[in-house]
């Protein structure tokens, strides 16, 4: 923590200065120290401190880089909620870690019985079926499919319908799923239920495809990695490099079906750089604008809404929203109005100011240490299910306000779903 501040405090005097490279170094340096530390202490390469610290504080330092004339110095009060963010979060888990040395457990799972590992199965069928049904009637009600659309960069933001949407999207627990139950209970699985597993599998991959979705790609793909390591204890340097080499031109893909080109990402962004080659812009983009929209908010925020933000996924999954627009008629403060991804504390801002974002970092930490401390133990598929989550929510904490999104909250309650259907069939 000592070295973190230190570095805090470097890139805070060097960005007032004008030296933004230097600015963004010493913060990415630390994050790259932070990860290093967890790493070394615990051996797990997805531990959720060190997930966090290294993608929170190394995505505050590639935003100080300031590549884009978007970006302006930030004030005082941000850089204090940045590191409330982080500090409140770090210190929490810190306090509680008092045997973290002992963290070196393997984590070692397998399905236990044949029943247990039959419920992964049905779990995967019904969430297909349900995502699937969602995704086809989605797709007549309104009458296209965004991946076969050209010239329409929004296609997918207006693909949804209230409701079904989340099922529609649930479709991305099942490759973390096919993990689970390949990585069961040994022993060879009937051939049509093996062909049924990698249709199911590929069906879930399909629909982010059709639906020309990066990011619920990029989720699923996710989940499954990490849903693996936190079984296996580890992943080899060739599954990276065949992850990578089939996700880019996935990527790519969508980013063609998206109608977005490199002329259109940087005139959005605005890059100083006009020339800036597009895989260096959109990753900048989808990282350092989340800060930059964090800033506006505590610049032009007049009044905090006192706990009716973080509770949107209540008042849209009870439908009160329709009844009482009120309760989410808040308007969100971004510096352009194309780009309007934010970070994981922007609502606690919202709603109580830096105090709201210290005591939700506070309790994401206590989150995290207590699924820390339960995973070596875990008995459940749906605690590794539930783990993959919780990193990736960490590993793209710059990106969204993942617990004021109803779509996460549905997720946890399909997980939740999942380990009592798998605890009821496993005994």
């Amino acid at each position: 923590m000592i070295v973190y501040l230190i570095c805090y405090v470097a890139s805070f005097i060097l960005s007032r200065s004008g030296h933004y490279y230097m600015s963004g170094a010493a913060l990415m340096a630390a994050a790259l120290f932070l990860y290093a530390l967890d790493y070394r202490r615990t051996g797990n390469l997805i531990h959720l401190r060190a997930l966090f610290s290294l993608f929170w504080v190394g995505g505050q330092g590639i935003s100080c880089l300031k590549l884009s004339s978007l970006q302006t110095d930030w004030a005082f009060e941000t850089w204090a909620c940045f590191l409330a963010a982080f500090a409140g979060f770090w210190i929490t888990y810190e306090i509680l870690d008092k045997k973290r040395r002992r963290y070196r457990e393997r984590i070692t799972y397998r399905n236990r019985t044949m029943r247990a590992r039959a419920a992964t199965f049905d779990c995967m069928v019904v969430i297909t079926v349900l995502s699937s049904a969602a995704f086809l009637f989605e797709a007549v009600v309104l009458g296209y499919i965004p991946f076969f659309l050209r010239g329409v960069p929004h296609a997918y933001s207006e693909f949804h319908i209230t409701g079904v949407h989340y099922f529609t999207v649930s479709c991305v627990l099942v490759p973390a799923l096919t993990v689970i139950y390949f990585m069961g209970e040994r022993g060879r699985a009937e051939r049509k239920k093996c062909i049924a597993i990698w249709t199911m599998t590929v069906i879930s991959l399909l629909i982010p495809i059709l639906c020309v979705s990066r990011f619920q790609l990029i989720l699923a793909v996710a989940l499954a990695v990490f849903t693996y390591i936190s079984i296996q204890g580890r992943f080899r340097l060739i599954h990276g490099v065949v992850l990578v080499v089939l996700m880019v031109p996935l990527y790519v893909l969508l980013t063609i079906a998206r109608s977005h080109d490199v002329a259109y990402l940087n005139g959005i962004f605005e890059m100083k750089n006009s020339s800036m080659p597009i895989f260096v812009t959109q990753p900048y983009m989808y990282i350092a604008n989340n800060y930059e929209n964090f800033n506006c908010l505590v610049e032009l925020l007049p009044e905090h809404t006192w706990g009716l933000k973080m509770l949107f996924p209540v008042w849209a999954l009870t439908g009160l929203k329709f009844l009482v627009p009120s309760l989410v008629n808040f308007p969100i403060y971004v510096d352009k109005a194309e780009l309007t991804t934010v970070t994981l504390f922007y609502d606690s801002y919202y709603d109580f100011g830096i105090l709201g974002v210290l005591l939700f970092s506070c309790l994401l930490g206590l989150a995290a240490y207590l699924l820390m401390k339960a995973i070596p133990r875990m008995k459940n598929p749906a605690g590794y299910l539930l783990y993959s989550q919780m990193a990736a929510y960490m590993m793209l904490s710059f990106f969204t306000t993942w617990f004021s999104n109803p779509a996460t909250w549905f997720y946890l309650a399909m997980t939740a779903a999942i380990g009592l259907y798998c605890s009821w069939k496993g005994h």
